[in-house]
Formats: structure tokens, sequence, C-alpha cells
């Protein structure tokens, strides 16, 4: 047999490369993946790879293992599903999770089948009529996250002793809202990142909710007017303290006063909700206590002290104009209240 008629023995392709192919390759080009392109398309792959954030990554991994654990105790297939499959599953949990989560679980569902090369309609009938009808008949109220103003993270400070933990609440609180960081930002943080001035201290941001591509970001602080409120002057004696000079800043104290590894995320949601208690700093029973809320305070008060939208958004690196607004209408909901002009 010549050799232009011998058969075309396909390499081992991974799976990562099928992937981004969604599964389909022609046999000619399967041949040539062994050599330099084979190489670059893998390389390609493990980009495609990271284009989600790690947290993104955990939760749609978390939400994909519920539903094929679900498939499985029910005998029928989870990738790929049909689509009443995947409306009998939203439905199965509607009364359990509210709108965001619903969604979020339709959205891992949707990126697993998509990763898979399998065809995905996000607008069949049977998932889109049974998602509607089950946000008309289980809607649960949205409750945001309580604006911590400075009022309320005055209470949080009294409530922070002067022990190692202490100092690091104090500087998790004061940098969190004079920052408008996001709590992933904040424990991601390293002293590489931190600059130091008479004026200030600038924070590098290398990547953040709202910046998958990594462009990064600079955040300035400045220096504020009282020394024990001020978020400078809080991280220099947290650093000055813990002697950190590299790596990460925010991290784990034991009850002896050791530092362990970085804080995670949830870690200053359990520290806010520990200090909260101990501050008896209640919020509205129709929002909820959430680290988001140092950000959310910092653009409430912005606000209501004349902050104009775009020092607002470059602040808080916000690119969605009507995140902005839907800020500054709660914040003003009172302030710009036509029952002001009333002889009352």
């Amino acid at each position: 047999m010549a050799d232009q008629d011998k058969p075309i023995t396909p390499p081992a392709v991974p799976s990562s490369v099928l992937r981004l192919a969604a599964g389909k390759l022609p046999a000619e080009t399967l041949a040539l993946m062994s050599g330099p392109v084979g190489q670059a398309v893998a390389q390609a792959a493990g980009y495609a790879g990271r284009a989600l954030s790690e947290n993104t990554r955990r939760v749609y991994a978390s939400d994909w293992k519920a539903f094929t654990a679900w498939c499985r105790d029910g005998g029928v297939s989870a990738l790929p599903a049909e689509p009443v499959v995947i409306a009998g599953h939203l439905a199965s949990l509607a009364t359990s999770l509210g709108r965001s989560g619903l969604k979020r679980r339709l959205a891992a569902i949707a990126h697993m089948h998509r990763q898979g090369g399998h065809p995905w309609e996000p607008g069949h009938p049977a998932i889109r009529a049974t998602l509607r009808g089950i946000l008309a008949s289980h809607a649960k109220p949205v409750r945001p996250a309580a604006a911590l103003t400075s009022v309320e993270v005055k209470k949080l400070l009294n409530a922070c002793g002067t022990d190692l933990a202490g100092l690091r609440d104090r500087a998790i609180f004061l940098v969190g809202f004079a920052g408008a960081l996001r709590r992933s930002e904040l424990v991601a943080i390293d002293r590489e990142h931190l600059r130091f001035t008479t004026e200030g201290m600038t924070i590098h941001i290398p990547r953040s909710k709202r910046d998958q591509e990594g462009e990064g970001a600079d955040l300035g602080i400045p220096r504020g007017l009282n020394p024990l409120t001020c978020p400078v002057r809080a991280v220099e004696q947290w650093l000055q303290r813990t002697r950190i000079e590299y790596g990460a800043v925010f991290r784990r104290v034991t009850a002896a006063g050791t530092l362990e590894d970085r804080l995670s995320p949830q870690g200053v949601w359990r520290i806010l909700r520990r200090r909260a208690e101990v501050a008896r700093l209640v919020v509205d029973e129709r929002e909820r206590l959430s680290p988001h809320g140092l950000r959310a305070g910092f653009i409430t008060e912005a606000y209501l002290n004349g902050a104009r939208d775009e020092q607002v958004m470059h602040h808080a690196r916000q690119s969605d104009f009507a995140t902005t607004q839907g800020y500054r209408r709660r914040a003003k909901i009172t302030q710009d209240s036509p029952a002001r002009l009333l002889d009352l």
C-alpha cells in the first residue's frame, strides 16, 4: 500500500481541546494535533479554561454537581440533558432557591453543555416558561446588602479591640469602606500592591469581578482627618504590628495571636457578623448584613454628599451606568423626596 493510501491515525486529543472545538474536528485537523498547531491549540484551550473567574468556576462546579446528582437519582442523562429535564430540575428548586439562585443554576448547566459541545437552547419554551412561572408563583423579595455608612462603620470599629485580630478587622472595615472594595478584592491585596505617601495610600487591584481580562486598576485612598478612623493609618498599624513585607496583607489570626495564611472571602463575612453582634448592629429586616454593605455604604454616602456619577463609577470600578444609577436612587430616595416641600 502506498504511503498516501495509508489511513490517518489521529493522535489522542486532550479533552480541553475537544471542548474548545465543541467536540467537532475534521480528520485532517486531528492529524495535525501532534505538531506545533496542536500545541498552540492546547495552549488556547488553557486560556479559554481561565475565561471565568475562579469564584465563578467554583460556583458552577457546585451547581453542576447538584444537577448531575439529581439526574442520577432520577435515572436521566445530565449531559446532554433534555430541556424538559432541565425544566423539571428548576421546578424541584422552586421553593428553595430565589431568582438569582435559579438563574445561576441554569447558567452552570448551560456552561457545561457548551463546554461539552452539546446543543443548548436557552430560549426553549419548556425552560423559559417554567422559569417564568416559578418566578411569578414563588418570587422571593430581593434583600439587598444594607448600606454600611460611616455611622455603622464607626460602630464596628468600636467593637474591635487593640489585639492583633482587632487591628486587622479595623483595617478591613476602613479599607473596604473607603475603597468601595468587594470582599474578593479585599482578601486579594498583597503587600506589593500597596504604596504609601504623605497624602495617602494607593492600592493596585490586579483583577476584579468586572475585570476578567486582568487590566487592573489603581485606587487612591487619602489620609483621613481623624487618626482613629483613617484607613491609611489603620493599614500602616496592621503592617507594622505584623511585620508583613510581602504576600497577603489580610490573614487569618489564631486565638493565640499567630498569623496564618490568607483570609478567605467567607472569612470577611464571619468577621463582619462577629463584630456586628458585639456592636449590636442590626439592619432593616428587608435588607441583609453583608461585606458588600461596605461598598454600598461608600456609594450611598458619596452620593448623599454630592459626588458625581463619574467619580463614583471610577472609584468603585463600575462599568455599568445602570448599576450606579440603582445605588443613586437608593441613596436619594429620602433626600430627593418631594415630601420635603410640604409644610409639615
